[in-house]
């Protein structure tokens, strides 16, 4: 009898088609990893599309009500058939578009203590544009191709979620949070319909991604340590919101956006529904930025994540433009050496473009290296990438190298010196600081002309030069740069602003880094003091992070101004500088350290 019940049931199986056969005994189709890296086995067009709303544990448009997340889910269909899969999560504001917002007038005198200045004028806003369905993103064939799922979170106050914009506040960080404890399990949501909706296709496992306030969101929500959470790729992505607007007391703009500040930007990305219920929460905003003294206050405390960088336990890919302006290097660079100091795997991947995704660079080197760091991190690939260099850095000839770690592991501080003649200009020796008592060279603030003008000038009375001879051979500056500049004002209030300059044989110059400074706040970001006119001060000035090679044949320059155009607060032309240059020091991150630098200029 045995025999026979076997002999029907094979005979029964043979009659039945091959894929019937493969599917009953295979069950789901599972991803596929060659060379540790996920194959496109999926038709990103058999997805799976759905929206939901997350419950936000925090009521941000003081409603009485918790906050909702609008999310949509791109999920493959084999998560039908009980395939469960990591999640891809892109945070951001910008998914329903934007308002028309004016900016802060920026040609305003600046504060001083006991002096009055005058009212900025009014700024109107734009009606909001209604949200885009549906949401669309260059990476999401990508990973769905490759068994990942791409969920998109709205932050509050955008879209179709609620509650208020806050530009980086804690409320924001919790909102983007909860899709995180959503694919956990940890917190409720619902579909449209008002049914309760699980993500119970999901693994939990969660890598963020994004670009600039898109990159932030990962950085914000990973510094709350969230469980499931295990990875994040911020690229051009800011780590403290005080930086991007403000350079240790002065009120600086990002490139390109010059009088934008948190209020303007949360009234950009305002645009749910209701567009009265936020109201005092953007008035809130301008208020308590502070674009008067620029004073680092707990609003700006409450929006730096290095301050919980301890909490972080997710992997950190970091991304960033070596020429990025808007969101500067300073944002990736001292983000990178909090983590590095706190133990927290990482890697970092630094182009040559600006304000940009790599995905347009380098198509292929990045999508290897992003294909394996998720792979790893999401589905826990045993692929190595945990061990290969920690940089990658694209040089000016636009070749990619990988290195140890960032800043380059040879690179020491080593300290030049401005001599006289920078009206014209100076010369920078590489030994030997000016001797005497004083050296002093003056200057006088024209906030009309960019650096750029000032640095083309053959004289000026707006700015101070020096340069070094024409290197011998090529040097690598690799970190931050810093002058300590020995200063008197003969006004009360003035911006200082210090530039690095690649100077080409042809007498064309490049701006290799440049920073700003407010002197009234020069022992700490923090406190205003007041400027004794005609008294001489200690001003440290540190510049934007640079990996940079000035090439053979290239002078190295200096270039001290008031204001900056293009990113500071402009005040009427006036405010007198004057330097002590028997005090002045500038302090280059040179790899291979003071061998390095005399080589290349005697």
């Amino acid at each position: 009898m045995k025999a026979a019940r076997t002999a029907v049931l094979l005979l029964a199986l043979a009659t039945l088609p091959l894929t019937a056969v493969t599917a009953e005994a295979a069950g789901p189709p599972g991803p596929v990893f060659t060379g540790g890296q996920a194959q496109p086995v999926f038709d990103p067009a058999d997805v799976v599309r759905e929206d939901v709303w997350v419950t936000a544990p925090v009521d941000s448009d003081h409603d009485g009500q918790d906050d909702l997340v609008h999310a949509q889910v791109v999920r493959p269909r084999a998560t039908q058939q009980g395939l469960k899969v990591p999640v891809v999560y892109q945070a951001s504001p910008y998914y329903a578009g934007g308002n028309d917002v004016a900016n802060h007038d920026v040609d305003v005198e600046l504060y001083a203590p006991g002096h009055a200045r005058a009212p900025e004028g009014p700024r109107v806003a734009a009606h909001g544009v209604g949200p885009a369905t549906p949401i669309t993103w260059r990476y999401q064939d990508y990973f769905t191709a490759r068994g990942f799922a791409v969920v998109y979170g709205e932050s509050l106050g955008s879209g179709l979620s609620t509650g208020c914009p806050t530009t980086g506040d804690v409320n924001e960080t919790i909102g983007a949070r909860s899709v995180v404890d959503w694919l956990n399990g940890r917190t409720p949501a619902r579909d449209a319909a008002g049914a309760a909706a699980k993500a119970d296709w999901s693994t939990g496992k969660t890598g963020m991604m994004g670009v600039s306030y898109n990159g932030t969101l990962p950085n914000a929500v990973a510094s709350t340590g969230v469980e499931g959470l295990e990875t994040i790729v911020p690229i051009a992505a800011i780590s403290s919101w005080y930086q991007y607007y403000r350079n240790d007391g002065a009120v600086v703009a990002a490139g390109g956006f010059q009088g934008e500040d948190a209020d303007v930007l949360a009234e950009y990305v305002y645009t749910r529904e209701d567009r009265q219920v936020c109201r005092s929460v953007i008035d809130g905003l301008a208020r308590d930025q502070d674009r008067v003294t620029g004073d680092y206050t707990p609003f700006w405390d409450v929006r730096n994540y290095r301050n919980d960088v301890a909490k972080v336990h997710a992997s950190v890919l970091a991304v960033h433009g070596l020429n990025d302006w808007n969101v500067k290097t300073d944002q990736v660079g001292e983000w990178y050496e909090a983590l590095k100091a706190h133990g927290v795997e990482h890697k970092i991947w630094l182009h040559q473009s600006g304000h940009a995704d790599p995905y347009s660079l380098r198509r292929d080197v990045w999508l290897a290296t992003l294909n394996k760091w998720m792979s790893h991190y999401l589905y826990g690939v045993d692929n190595g990438i945990q061990n290969e260099p920690k940089a990658t850095i694209q040089r000016e000839d636009l070749s990619w190298v990988d290195e140890a770690d960032w800043p380059a592991p040879t690179t020491a501080d080593v300290r030049v010196y401005p001599w006289p003649g920078g009206k014209a200009k100076g010369t920078i020796d590489t030994r030997n600081p000016v001797p005497g008592r004083a050296a002093v060279e003056t200057l006088a603030d024209d906030s009309s002309k960019t650096i750029e003008q000032l640095a083309g000038l053959a004289s000026s009375g707006n700015r101070l030069l020096y340069a070094t001879s024409a290197a011998k051979q090529s040097v690598r500056l690799s970190g931050t740069a810093r002058a300590d500049l020995a200063l008197a004002f003969d006004r009360p209030a003035a911006n200082v602003s210090a530039i690095l300059l690649d100077r080409a044989p042809d007498g064309t110059s490049h701006v290799i880094s440049r920073g700003w400074t407010d002197p009234q706040n020069r022992t700490s970001p923090a406190r205003t003091e007041p400027i004794t006119p005609g008294q001489t001060y200690r001003i440290g000035v540190e510049l934007m992070p640079k990996d940079y090679v000035l090439a053979a044949g290239h002078r190295l320059e200096f270039l001290l101004a008031s204001s900056d155009h293009d990113y500071t607060l402009r005040p009427k032309p006036g405010a007198g500088l004057a330097l002590d240059l028997t005090k002045t020091s500038v302090t280059l991150p040179v790899t291979g350290g003071k061998p390095a630098l005399r080589a290349a200029f005697g």
